[in-house]
């Protein structure tokens, strides 16, 4: 059982957590009170960011101390919203919101991983008709290796998990959201990921 702090009680949050808590961790949500983000991740070993990607950034620099040492799953993506509120462009173009996240925390180990897919799917790959592929990059080996066993719990089996790299991979991955707008408005909200077929 690992202490599990979820940040971002939203859809993605809400969803990884009931998941992970029925996978046996011991999981909290911070929510929007003054404290509870800090509380939540001094107390735990891995923290999850599922906050809005916009405003990742600032809401973990402000965690510094508490994250310090702990593995940061990184699951956003830091994108600017068109006028229907679906991405439209990246925040951070020529990088990603892993790699700042990286160079603002450098006592932290970022891993990026489950967010090249609709986030039904991050706790029931396979609910698909083909195998998804969850993608990670960090700098940190051992940090990758403690994120595979997660997403192991929570459905995915290793041969659909593909190890990029270092944090400078995420940058890929995090442009990959560039195709959810299109995919939603000619699909609608089906469950979808980005895949790599071999």
């Amino acid at each position: 059982m690992t202490q599990i702090a979820v940040l971002g009680s939203g859809r993605v949050g809400g969803n990884l957590a009931q998941a992970l808590t029925r996978a046996g961790h011991e999981v909290t949500v911070a929510d929007r009170s003054p404290g509870s983000a800090s509380a939540a991740a001094l107390a735990a070993q891995i923290v999850i960011n599922a906050t809005p990607g916009a405003g990742s950034l600032e809401r973990l620099i402000a965690l510094r101390q508490e994250l310090r040492g702990k593995i940061l799953v990184d699951v956003s993506n830091a994108t600017l919203d068109g006028p229907d509120g679906l991405p439209a462009d990246l925040l951070h173009p020529g990088s990603s919101l892993a790699e700042q996240l990286q160079e603002a925390l450098p006592d932290t180990h970022v891993v990026k991983t489950l967010n090249t897919m609709l986030y039904t799917v991050m706790t029931d790959p396979a609910a698909l008709t083909q195998p998804p592929t969850a993608f990670l990059s960090g700098a940190n080996a051992e940090a990758k290796q403690t994120v595979r066993g997660l997403l192991a719990d929570l459905g995915w089996r290793q041969e659909w998990i593909t190890d990029l790299g270092g944090t400078e991979t995420a940058r890929a991955t995090e442009a990959a959201v560039l195709f959810v707008p299109h995919v939603i408005r000619s699909s609608g909200f089906a469950p979808f990921a980005v895949s790599i077929a071999r």
